[in-house]
């Protein structure tokens, strides 16, 4: 009863929180996080999980042999250098150095994290002042909304619209004019995705090359989610932002061991840029967790280092990534072809959108979006855990339509199980 009573004094829509226990007021509205609600959902029904993007499948063989020999290093059992362990930021150097057409000093450009999480938490954090305005392209991850709100700051949304054929992945785009007229005086940073979560759109070299010239324009900082460049299927390229003209001095560029080496759970990320700007992510990092665990630094190093003497090469897991990737893609999306489903077609990443409107469904949306109850049903009735695509909007939910997302970086044996279910949608036999 106590309990109950705290609760509603505290969260009373409106009310002044005077309770001692009143969270502060940066934080209201934001207690429910969507990948807790959505594991619970799936984990409650016993679904097969294409929901949350971690790959359910044994880390590679080399991986743990990498493991084995960290454990031996005395020194990866120790506290490290906050803003990265030696080896590891020395290799992330060596790795992007070709690739971002310069020498990055790793002492100075480079900070490792707890996730690409905590990088993108804290580049926003770093720059954000109340009153600021973040540009966000979405649909988005939704954690971008969430801390610029945190921060005191404004979202301020543009759409990727389809311009032509909506199942092709690269034919979302911004529209130039909407984009240009979003950025005003209070504008002080840009948020872009590449590879894109939940589209799976890789934006052109063209695309960045207009987006740096409009953040040069109007002098704003960007901050390029990249987790997902190790992602790419064969025969497509993968675009930085940070390689741009001009674009180098205002970005910073966030990266993820987890995403690249598909072992989620290790939690560990880095964000590259000019010292100028990295400097002040480390002012953000050292307060709240001041180092990324060493020993996962150790590994992850290795694997990295691994990855350049085989650049190239069909033993390379970058070059095995992007065809487990495309395999899976092609499961889900075969799948859904039996069963007259439509699909936005990705060149990367971990995710397709699956439009569910061919499957007649009929819910009031009166107070709860479509692709909400439309997750849940398939959640609880036919138990094949998606995501709904509306809570990747900010502003333009109309955008997501019918559409849920579905993630194909799972084992066969998890695919086959969703790919059966899906199919059976189509036989008549689990229609509502």
């Amino acid at each position: 009863m106590i309990r109950g009573t705290l609760y509603r004094s505290i969260y009373t829509p409106g009310k002044r929180f005077t309770s001692l226990f009143a969270p502060a007021q940066r934080i209201v509205g934001h207690e429910k996080n969507l990948w807790v609600e959505y594991s619970a959902l799936a984990l409650k029904h016993q679904a097969v999980n294409l929901g949350q993007g971690f790959p359910d499948f044994a880390p590679a063989d080399f991986i743990k042999q990498l493991w084995a020999e960290a454990v031996e290093v005395p020194n990866a059992h120790w506290y490290t250098r906050g803003q990265g362990y030696p080896r590891l930021v020395t290799a992330i150097a060596d790795m992007y150095g070709p690739e971002f057409g310069r020498v990055i000093n790793p002492m100075t450009e480079i900070m490792t994290s707890v996730g690409a999480y905590e990088a993108l938490f804290a580049a926003l954090t770093a720059f954000t002042d109340p009153g600021d305005e973040v540009i966000l392209i979405e649909p988005h991850f939704d954690s971008y909304s969430v801390v610029v709100e945190v921060c005191g700051g404004k979202p301020v949304y543009v759409p990727l619209r389809p311009h032509g054929d909506p199942g092709n992945a690269n034919n979302w785009a911004l529209d130039r004019a909407e984009f240009e007229k979003a950025f005003t005086s209070k504008t002080k940073l840009l948020m872009v995705n590449t590879p894109h979560n939940p589209i799976g759109k890789l934006f052109s070299a063209e695309e960045m090359e207009f987006i740096a010239r409009t953040c040069e324009k109007h002098n704003v900082i960007i901050i390029s989610d990249e987790v997902y460049e190790r992602c790419v299927f064969p025969d497509h390229t993968h675009h930085r932002i940070a390689t741009a003209p001009g674009a180098w001095d205002r970005t910073i560029t966030v990266g993820s061991a987890g995403k690249s080496f598909s072992m989620t759970g290790y939690k560990l990320g880095w964000a590259v840029g000019p010292e100028e700007l990295i400097s002040k992510l480390q002012a953000v990092h050292q307060t709240a967790v001041y180092s990324a665990p060493t020993i996962l630094q150790e590994v992850v190093a290795r694997c990295i280092e691994r990855e350049i003497e085989l650049k190239g090469h069909e033993d390379a897991y970058y070059t095995q990534l992007p065809q487990i990737m495309e395999r899976g893609c092609q499961s889900i999306i075969s799948a859904c072809e039996e069963a007259g489903l439509g699909v936005v077609e990705p060149y990367g990443g971990y995710f397709i959108l699956v439009d569910t409107a061919p499957l007649a469904l009929e819910f009031d949306t009166s107070e709860v979006d479509y692709d909400i109850q439309c997750v849940q049903w398939l959640t609880e009735h036919k138990k094949l855990a998606g995501i709904p695509l509306s809570l990747f909007f900010g502003k333009n939910k109309y955008l997501s339509d019918k559409y849920i997302r579905l993630c194909f970086a799972k084992s066969e044996s998890t695919l086959a199980a969703g790919g059966q279910i899906i199919r059976q949608i189509t036989q008549g036999e689990i229609r509502k």
